[in-house]
């Protein structure tokens, strides 16, 4: 597969729990801890998708989402949020392919989420 998944978030926890079940899944996974780091590790690693946090320090997921749009970033978006009021949500779905509350899926739902988006079966 080898697949690269871009993760930015700015829990530690969270983002070794999802990386660690996703290089599980086969997929080659970056992270970064907000959205500044997390445009510089799309330059530099190219992701086939990037998961990211709306609510960071730095730089939030939807500024981030915004500024790659503007560069003619290809990759899938996935917003990963707590929040689930629709103000985030309209904005984010502007410049997301998706998007997740994490309350409401576990890792496994958050891969499943994943493979739909890139094709996988």
């Amino acid at each position: 597969m080898n697949k690269k998944i871009l993760i930015v978030e700015d829990s530690k926890s969270y983002l070794l729990i999802i990386s660690q079940k996703l290089t599980e899944e086969g997929f080659d996974v970056v992270t970064a801890e907000n959205g500044e780091e997390g445009l510089v590790a799309v330059k530099n690693e190219k992701p086939d998708l990037i998961l990211l946090d709306i609510d960071m320090p730095v730089m939030d997921g939807i500024t981030m989402s915004k500024e790659l749009k503007k560069t003619g970033n290809e990759a899938p978006i996935i917003f990963l949020t707590n929040m689930g009021d629709l103000k985030h949500i309209s904005d984010a779905t502007e410049t997301a392919a998706d998007y997740i509350i994490k309350s409401d899926l576990n890792t496994e739902g958050i891969v499943v989420r994943v493979k739909e988006r890139l094709g996988i079966k």
